[in-house]
C-alpha cells in the first residue's frame, strides 16, 4: 500500500499482521499497534519526544544484567507488573494473595534446614519467622519449597553488593511433614528502589518518591498446587499506602512482634490455591 498518512498506517500496518499463524501473537500485536498508534495520537507525539523515549527504553536495556532487571522495575513502577499479578491471580477466598515478583530474585539461593539463619551475615536486628503452609481446604502441605528474600537494614539486597562473594538474607527451604517452617533472619525496614537508572530518573521528573514500605518476599511451591508469589508486609511501616510499585495488599501486612530478647518475631501463614482439574 502507497500513499500512506496518519489517517491510514494503523489499519496498514494491522494488515501486514493478518497471516500471523499464532493466533494469540496476532491478538496481541493487533491490539499493541492499535493501542501505541492511538497513544500517539492523543498526546501528538513529537519526533523529538520519540527519540526521547527510545532513548530512555535503550538507556532501560543497558542498566540490565544477570542480578538487576531494570525492565521489571520500570513495569513495576507504571503499575503494570501489579496490574498483571491482579489480572491473572483472582484466587478463592481464603488464599494468600499474590504481589509482585520484584527485580533482584536470583535463581540458585542457597538451601537451608528449619531453624537455620538465612541472614548469613546481613546487617540487621535479629529476627524469627516462622508461619506454615496449607491448602484451601486447610489440609497442611507438605515439603513445599519456601523461598525468601529481603534487603539488609540499608536498604540493599546481596545482589547489589558484587563485593560480598556469596548470598544473603535469600535462602530455600521446606515446609515440614505438618506444613510448618520456620527460620532465622533480619527485621525488615523500608527502603527505596534503585534510583541510579532510567527508571530513578522517571520517578524524579514525576516528583515520585522511590520508597518501598519494609518486606520480606515469598515464592512457595508444591505439587498440586498453584505457584504463589508474595511479600509479607510489616504493619506501622509509613510507605503502606504509597508503596512506590503498588504491591501492598491489606491481608498480606502482618505484625512483627518485639521479644523479650531484644528480638523480632513474624508469624504467617500461606494458604495455596490447588491446580485446576
Amino acid at each position: 500500500m502507497r500513499n500512506l498518512n496518519q489517517d491510514n498506517i494503523t489499519q496498514a500496518v494491522i494488515a501486514r499482521l493478518a497471516a500471523t499463524p499464532d493466533p494469540r501473537l496476532k491478538d496481541i500485536m493487533t491490539a499493541l499497534v492499535q493501542h501505541l498508534h492511538a497513544f500517539a495520537r492523543e498526546v501528538k507525539l513529537t519526533e523529538a519526544e520519540w527519540f526521547k523515549g527510545i532513548e530512555f527504553l535503550t538507556a532501560t536495556g543497558h542498566m540490565c544484567t544477570e542480578t538487576r532487571q531494570e525492565f521489571i522495575l520500570l513495569s513495576d513502577v507504571l503499575g503494570l507488573s501489579m496490574l498483571t499479578v491482579a489480572m491473572n491471580n483472582d484466587k478463592p477466598a481464603g488464599c494468600t494473595e499474590a504481589t509482585v515478583f520484584g527485580p533482584f530474585y536470583v535463581a540458585g539461593a542457597p538451601h537451608y534446614e528449619n531453624g537455620d539463619d538465612v541472614a548469613n551475615g546481613a546487617s540487621g536486628k535479629p529476627c524469627r519467622v516462622s508461619g506454615s503452609v496449607r491448602g484451601l481446604n486447610g489440609e497442611p502441605v507438605a515439603n513445599a519449597t519456601v523461598e525468601v528474600w529481603q534487603a539488609d537494614d540499608e536498604g540493599h539486597y546481596d545482589v547489589q553488593k558484587p563485593e560480598l562473594g556469596h548470598a544473603q538474607a535469600r535462602g530455600v527451604l521446606h515446609s515440614r511433614a505438618d506444613g510448618s517452617f520456620d527460620f532465622r533472619t533480619i527485621v525488615a525496614e523500608a527502603y527505596p528502589i534503585p534510583t541510579d537508572g532510567p527508571v530513578g530518573a522517571l520517578l524524579t521528573a514525576t516528583k515520585r518518591h522511590p520508597w518501598r514500605p519494609a518486606h520480606l518476599h515469598f515464592m512457595i511451591q508444591a505439587e498440586g498446587y498453584e505457584t504463589l508469589i508474595t511479600h509479607v508486609f510489616r504493619d506501622g511501616d509509613p510507605y503502606l499506602d504509597s508503596d512506590a510499585v503498588f504491591g501492598v495488599r491489606q491481608s498480606l501486612i502482618a505484625d512483627w512482634a518485639s521479644q523479650p530478647d531484644g528480638g523480632t518475631q513474624l508469624n504467617y501463614d500461606f494458604v495455596l490455591n490447588p491446580v485446576a482439574a
